[in-house]
């Protein structure tokens, strides 16, 4: 599990760079003169975090295998997808001047939400360690 987590991480880190260069270089040529990247900056951000807990998580999940570092793993993953992909999907939309979301709109705060549980569960998941110079 904790190989899976650290090859999804650096794709995820990976496509965050791609993204970022992309909307910094061509994006905005596509935009409506006045638009902003904002959202999309946002998304590329929150990816590229993320991406680095789920490295740090796939790292500590080889000394501390349990369901809860898993379930941060599944959430951060998720939360990505939802959150920065709905971002993106907000920004291509107001490229081609379809404005909104549709019924899309509230994937990100759901994506928001499990980006939370994820560091949540995280958390969770480190066990109480009574005296870590010992380790």
């Amino acid at each position: 599990m904790h190989r899976n987590l650290i090859k999804t991480a650096t794709v995820f880190a990976a496509l965050s760079v791609l993204l970022g260069a992309f909307g910094a270089h061509e994006l905005k040529k596509l935009l409506p003169e006045g638009q902003s990247l904002t959202s999309y900056q946002t998304g590329v951000t929150y990816q590229f975090y993320h991406s680095l807990a789920l490295l740090a998580l796939g790292i500590l999940y080889k000394r501390y295998p349990n369901k809860k570092m898993e379930w941060a793993g599944y959430f951060f993953v998720s939360g990505m997808i939802l959150f920065s992909g709905s971002l993106y999907l907000l920004t291509f939309l107001e490229s081609t001047k379809k404005v909104g979301l549709g019924g899309f709109g509230f994937l990100t705060p759901i994506g928001g939400i499990l980006l939370v549980a994820g560091w949540i569960s995280f958390f969770l998941g480190i066990p109480k360690v009574k005296n870590m110079e010992k380790e």
